[in-house]
This record gives C-alpha cells, sequence and structure tokens, in this order.
C-alpha cells in the first residue's frame, strides 16, 4: 500500500471527495483517507439541499443569491468568496453532482432537479433528494472514488498531526526554513500503529466539530480534528466564535438530538409555544420562522426561558396540508415515529443545536491556507463565505466548489514540489511505558467539555460565562495533553486532544470580539 502521493486528501465528505476526483481526473495519483468507513461523513447527515440553478420563472440570478448570502452573513463575508460561488456554484453543482455524478435529485416535470425553497433564499433554488440530500450526495461521490483508478481510498484511519518542516526535521539548522507541509501522521486503530504518509500537496477536509457541544445535530466524529491540526502546524485560524445553531432538532429527553430539515419551515412548517402560540412575529415580523438561523435559534431559546419550557414546538399541519410529509420527509416521519410522535396529529418538540462551524483553516479562493503545501476545503475552512453567519444549504455548495478549486490549485504546483526525503524527517515515537486509556475518564473529559461549551459559549454568551468557560478547560488541556504523550494511542484519546484544543479557541476567539454579530451573540 502506497505511503506517498501526488495529493493527500484528508477527509471523505464533499469536500474531500470531490477534490480527490478533479484531481485524478487531471492525471494525479490521489490518496484519500477517510476517518471511519467510506461514506461515513457529516456530509452524509445533511438533509435539507444545496443550491443549484432555479428554474427561469423565479428570476434567480449570481447577484441575488451573492445578497442573500451576504446578508445572513451580517456584514462579515468576504465578497471576492460569494461572489465566486454565486456565479460558478450553482452550475457545477448540476454539472457535476446531477449529470456527472447521477446524484438522484427529486425532479420536476421536465426530468430536470425540482427545486424548493428555504429560509432567507429569496428563490427557490435548492436541489434536494427527498430529507435525505447529503446522504444522496454522499453515496454517489463515494461510489466515483471507489472506481476512479487514480485514486486509493484508506478507510479508519484517524488524522495524529500534519508533517511539516522544519517541526519533524531531524537536523535542528532548518529551524530557520518556513514552515511547509509534507504529508500527515496517521493512526490505525487495528494495528495500533502510526504511519507517516507523504504528499507533494495536501487538502484538510476534515469536516466541523459540532460533538463538542451538548446538543448537536453533528455525528460524534465531528470533533475537529483538521482544525487542531493545522493549528499546531502554525496556520493562521479565523471566526472561531462563529458557531451556528439549527434552530429544529428534534426533542427527546436522554436521545441525541435529530436534524428536522429547513426545508419544513421553507415549505410552511411552524413554530409554536406550549400554548399553541405562534411566536415568531415577536422576533422577525417579516420574515417570520424564515429568518436567518441565529434570529430563530435565539428566538426559541428566549421562548425557552420566558417559559421554563424545555423545548418549543414545530407544527407540521401547514405542510401536510399540502404535501405527503412521508413522502417528501421520510427521515424526518421515520425519527419521529420511532419516539411514538405523530405530526400529522401534534406539533413536536424541537430544540436548537450546535450545526455549523463558520470558522476555520483561513484559505484563498483556490483554498490555499498560510502554510504552503496545504490545502483546506470544506467546514474545517473558511472561506470567507458565510461571514458571521451561514446561509442555508451554502455548505455543501462550498465544499464541491472549493474542493474542485482546490485540487486544480494543488495540481497546477505539483510540478515544483518534490517529495521529502523521508530520511530527513523523525520517526513517530510510541511512548515506552504506555499508560492504559481509561474509556470512563475520556468520557468525563468530553462531558466536561461538551457541557462548558454549551452553557457558556452557545446560542447567547456573556464575558463573565466566557471567561469561567476558559478557566474551567484550562487545566483540563494540561491534563489532556500529558496524558496524551503518557498513554497509549487510541483513536478516543486523539478526537479528546482535538476537541479541548478547539473548545479553547471558540473561547479565545469568543472573548476577543465583544461585538454581537450574527451566530456570535453576546447579550452584555
Amino acid at each position: 500500500m502506497s505511503k506517498t502521493a501526488d495529493l493527500l486528501v484528508l477527509g471523505a465528505g464533499i469536500a474531500g471527495c470531490a477534490a480527490a476526483l478533479r484531481a485524478a481526473d487531471l492525471g494525479v495519483s490521489v490518496v484519500l483517507v477517510a476517518k471511519d468507513d467510506l461514506g461515513g461523513t457529516n456530509t452524509a447527515w445533511a438533509q435539507g439541499g444545496i443550491i443549484g440553478l432555479a428554474p427561469p420563472e423565479e428570476g434567480d440570478s449570481p447577484d441575488l443569491l451573492a445578497a442573500d448570502i451576504e446578508a445572513a452573513g451580517a456584514g462579515l463575508c468576504k465578497v471576492e468568496a460569494v461572489r465566486m460561488l454565486a456565479e460558478q456554484g450553482p452550475r457545477l453543482c448540476r454539472s457535476f453532482l446531477w449529470e456527472r455524478l447521477g446524484v438522484p435529485f427529486d425532479l420536476g416535470a421536465h426530468g430536470t432537479p425540482d427545486p424548493t425553497a428555504e429560509a432567507a433564499h429569496s428563490a427557490r433554488r435548492i436541489y434536494h433528494a427527498k430529507d435525505a440530500t447529503g446522504l444522496a450526495i454522499q453515496t454517489a461521490l463515494s461510489e466515483a472514488v471507489r472506481k476512479h483508478p487514480n485514486i486509493q481510498v484508506r478507510e479508519r484511519l484517524c488524522l495524529v498531526d500534519l508533517i511539516t518542516s522544519p517541526h519533524h526535521c531531524l537536523s535542528p539548522a532548518r529551524v530557520y526554513e518556513p514552515i511547509r507541509v509534507h504529508g500527515a501522521y496517521l493512526f490505525d486503530a487495528a494495528t495500533g500503529q502510526v504511519e507517516a504518509l507523504l504528499a507533494r500537496r495536501t487538502l484538510l477536509a476534515t469536516g466541523g466539530l459540532g460533538y463538542l457541544y451538548l446538543h448537536t445535530t453533528n455525528p460524534p466524529s465531528a470533533t475537529g480534528d483538521g482544525l487542531a491540526a493545522a493549528y499546531r502546524a502554525s496556520a493562521r485560524i479565523v471566526n472561531c466564535e462563529y458557531i451556528q445553531f439549527h434552530p429544529t432538532a428534534l426533542y427527546v429527553p436522554g436521545k441525541p438530538r435529530t436534524l428536522l430539515t429547513e426545508a419544513l419551515r421553507g415549505e410552511g412548517a411552524r413554530l409554536v409555544n406550549r400554548k399553541g402560540e405562534r411566536f415568531m412575529a415577536r422576533y422577525a415580523p417579516e420574515q417570520l420562522e424564515l429568518a436567518p438561523r441565529d434570529v430563530v435559534s435565539r428566538a426559541i431559546f428566549q421562548e425557552m426561558a420566558a417559559s421554563g419550557e424545555a423545548s418549543v414546538y414545530l407544527d407540521l399541519a401547514p405542510v401536510a396540508a399540502k404535501l405527503d410529509l412521508d413522502a417528501h420527509f421520510p427521515t424526518v416521519m421515520a425519527a419521529c415515529k420511532a419516539e411514538g410522535l405523530d405530526p400529522h396529529r401534534q406539533p413536536i418538540p424541537v430544540v436548537p443545536a450546535a450545526h455549523y462551524f463558520c470558522g476555520g483553516v483561513l484559505v484563498d479562493l483556490d483554498g490555499r491556507t498560510s502554510l504552503p503545501g496545504l490545502f483546506a476545503a470544506g467546514e474545517v475552512a473558511c472561506t470567507g463565505l458565510h461571514g458571521a453567519n451561514r446561509l442555508a444549504s451554502t455548505s455543501l455548495l462550498e465544499g464541491l466548489l472549493w474542493g474542485h478549486r482546490g485540487a486544480e490549485a494543488a495540481v497546477r504546483e505539483l510540478q515544483a514540489a518534490p517529495l521529502p526525503d523521508p530520511g530527513d524527517l523523525a520517526e513517530w515515537r510510541m511512548p515506552e511505558a504506555p499508560e492504559a486509556t481509561d474509556p470512563l475518564l475520556i468520557d468525563q473529559d468530553w462531558g466536561l467539555i461538551r457541557s462548558t461549551l454549551w452553557n457558556y459559549a452557545g446560542i447567547v454568551r456573556t464575558g463573565d460565562r466566557l471567561q469561567r468557560a476558559k478557566a474551567d478547560l484550562h487545566y483540563l488541556a494540561h491534563r489532556i495533553e500529558r496524558f496524551y504523550h503518557e498513554a497509549r494511542l487510541s483513536r478516543e484519546l486523539l478526537e479528546l486532544r482535538s476537541g479541548i484544543l478547539c473548545a479553547r479557541l471558540i473561547l479565545n476567539a469568543a472573548l476577543q470580539n465583544p461585538e454581537s454579530r450574527g451566530c456570535h451573540y453576546r447579550v452584555d
């Protein structure tokens, strides 16, 4: 099995697979690393959809899409990134995902994708596959990368660190050289060993960090591994305070939160309190339930705080009056039925949950980071597209576009990017007498991280809460780092190390920014 590649792609969601396929099409060798089985990504969890081309009668345009993105981003979007996605993204969605890969989007009368509406979009431009769009996209991508002769897929490998010079060089005299990335150290839980995979160029597509919060729509694998590795390698990280909370996750005490797609509200679902009163008119009288996610999340938070209730409710009756819920939203209906809830007969309980990380490793329009040799795409990257808050259904398209562009830029650089001499790099060393990793201790540490961020760096923040959280996690961070250096390596330990570092990045960024903007909301 090859230990070198022209391009190493870390992460196998939409950004990673798109990058791997584009680079492979250009004739270079690609190693694609998946943390779990191929297909077990955050992309597969995405329900709502992806921005595509609206039908002509909608009167949509790149200008209109750009205006919607910038409005949601609360004045912090990078204009060039917004313009590029608005002009190139929808066409790429159609040509690559639908025409080339055959993603089974829901089709209209003319046999083309039939777009729907979503919150804060001024046109019906969202391509969807029922309410499991991400799964449909991921399935098609996974099949394509498995079949491509230039792509080697490596599954169930966990990122330990990026390989960089001079950090990992044997010669101390190389300390004067600029930092460059040459691949990654990867942990194989099956063997308990760490391998060095060298690459001419490396692209991070490791996803987000939603699992750091007590209530999240993300899978447990979303622990910020790529962000933490990039930070340790000295890449520039920005906008970590901007954590988007999805307004509607199914609330069942003692159970993981299940995302209830934005498309429900796009089709007319209403938010009500326990009394059955529709309350969004008090917070966003013009947009109501279709207001940006941060506005809706805060409205729900305030309703819950005022009433002392553990949730509010989503009334699907207006949707059921015009659509077959089981046919259009099978994932939502299955989740409700599994908990004994019938949306036809009663509103269903919902709470906000950590959903999307708007910050990340700073990249340019081609996905280049501040470190030569390293690119990034998808949720781990900060392109500037989302600004202070993400517009619904932009994230999949961002991952697709920057995955494509990052791969093209990386391939252009390959001729001037020889592989490093393995003899110049240090081998990975395990502790000589490693401690056992007690799963109870790891669970306890995760509990502290997740509850601290939820309570003190969640939907509503204050300086005092953030300072308290920073102090609480300061000692824990040192204890985890010491444990990492002394204990037997495991995926759980690596994820915990990433999680505590990312938690501190969020807290420090939130403390340094006293201004409420987008999904960073400080009542002080």
